[in-house]
């Protein structure tokens, strides 16, 4: 349910839009498909031969559309405080690198789903809701994207597939580790989670 629920999460976004709506957060969202879509199609990146190419140009384009710092605190939430500077530093690192690989290894997959955006909600001046869902040839999935202004850019900080928001998710997984266990216990989680990717 938990790989599932992360394909699902990490690929929509990426996936061919058609907006119905378009504000600001929305139009951030659209242009973050174009700029995949002209990466996905691109017929000098076919090929195995062309997949750590095609990888690094959709590396970029993830690191430009969450914003790591805040999805880490608001996975941790409390917890963050429990973490020195240098832990917090390491656990961005970490926690950036297990969301990037899951994004990549999913939106590789592509298959041309549609995806239509439908609403835009601004919460105060600095977040909003853009609300979506992608269009299959057996059903339709809501996809929210939750959303932060920050220094002038809209920038990803959750993302709620079918009524189960991504940070929550990680943020009970978390929590887990750390009822029981220190922040050090989590990175060490983390890390070997990335090795073995």
């Amino acid at each position: 349910m938990q790989k599932r629920f992360m394909g699902w999460s990490l690929v929509i976004l990426f996936l061919l839009a058609v907006p119905a709506w378009a504000g600001a957060p929305t139009a951030a969202v659209e242009n973050t498909v174009t700029r995949v879509l002209d990466v996905l199609k691109d017929p000098q990146l076919k090929g195995p031969q062309a997949k750590e190419a095609k990888t690094q140009k959709l590396r970029v384009i993830y690191k430009d559309m969450f914003d790591e710092m805040e999805f880490s605190r608001r996975t941790l939430t409390r917890n963050w405080n429990k973490f020195t500077p240098d832990q917090r530093r390491e656990f961005v690192d970490l926690f950036e690198q297990v969301m990037e690989k899951t994004y990549l290894d999913r939106i590789l997959e592509y298959s041309n789903e549609k995806v239509v955006f439908y609403k835009e909600t601004l919460i105060g001046d600095d977040k909003a809701e853009v609300q979506s869902k992608i269009i299959t040839s057996s059903k339709e999935v809501p996809i929210y994207y939750r959303m932060i202004l920050k220094s002038g850019k809209w920038k990803v900080y959750d993302v709620v597939v079918e009524n189960v928001s991504l940070v929550q998710n990680y943020r009970t997984q978390f929590s887990e580790i750390l009822a029981s266990g220190t922040p050090e216990d989590l990175l060490a989680t983390l890390r070997k989670k990335v090795k073995t990717h």
